[in-house]
């Protein structure tokens, strides 16, 4: 078996996983469509690191790949958020839905138009795509709590796709995942650090703590983009 075939396995999860949440919100159960795209972000975030180890890096991997984001973190969260609140919007629902689709789209275009400098670059424009799915699917898995809604929260929900959909085709800048090798760890340590305490906490608050942590990463992007313009 070639070794190429072992990440684009696991980006075929990830795309599966963003089917079966469509199929879950067409069946209305929003919380495990919810898990669903957060269990395609795991896939994503994996099969990068799985070709990089394997050194499998491929064209037709990035093509893959983004194939699977449109359906995951595009198609999904915005049948997800439609079928959620916004279908009571009849054709205003549908249209602002359809922007996390429609903005994920421009975003990717973007990214791989721009794949080859990203490779000496450690920040990108613009949110990325899966970053704006996981907000989304973790707003509605806690908002709708035990088959009842939040309602304080519940009015949240158009603004945040608002702002979710301008991040992913602004100029803000929002650093790329770091590659996880030794190099990495030994220069900047503090991401392992990191990413153990988001864990720790995200399983001592039963998940609360990762809408936090994703908001946080949201909105560091801004404040940085904001205070980068003022101190100019």
């Amino acid at each position: 078996m070639k070794k190429s075939y072992i990440p684009n396995s696991i980006t075929a999860l990830s795309l599966l996983s963003g089917f079966l949440s469509i199929i879950f919100t067409s069946k209305g159960d929003f919380q495990l469509a919810a898990v669903m795209i957060f269990a395609a972000a795991i896939f994503d975030l994996i099969d990068g690191i799985v070709a990089r180890l394997l050194k499998t890096s491929s064209q037709f991997g990035v093509e893959l790949d983004s194939l699977a984001d449109i359906v995951s973190f595009g198609a999904a969260p915005a049948f997800l958020i439609f079928s959620f609140h916004f279908y009571k919007l009849n054709g205003i629902g549908i249209i602002i839905s359809s922007f996390l689709l429609i903005f994920g789209a421009l975003r990717l275009a973007r990214f791989n138009s721009q794949i080859e400098d990203l490779e000496t670059k450690s920040d990108f424009k613009g949110l990325p795509i899966p970053l704006s799915a996981i907000t989304v699917a973790i707003f509605v898995y806690y908002v709708y709590n035990n088959g009842e809604f939040i309602k304080p929260l519940f009015y949240v929900s158009i603004p945040l796709v608002f702002v979710l959909s301008f991040l992913m085709i602004s100029n803000i800048k929002y650093s790329a995942f770091p590659k996880l090798n030794k190099t990495t760890l030994k220069g900047k340590p503090y991401y392992l650090v990191l990413a153990i305490i988001g864990l720790v906490l995200t399983f001592l608050t039963d998940g609360t703590a990762l809408f936090y942590i994703i908001l946080g990463i949201v909105l560091f992007g801004i404040i940085r983009h904001i205070a980068k313009k003022i101190l100019k």
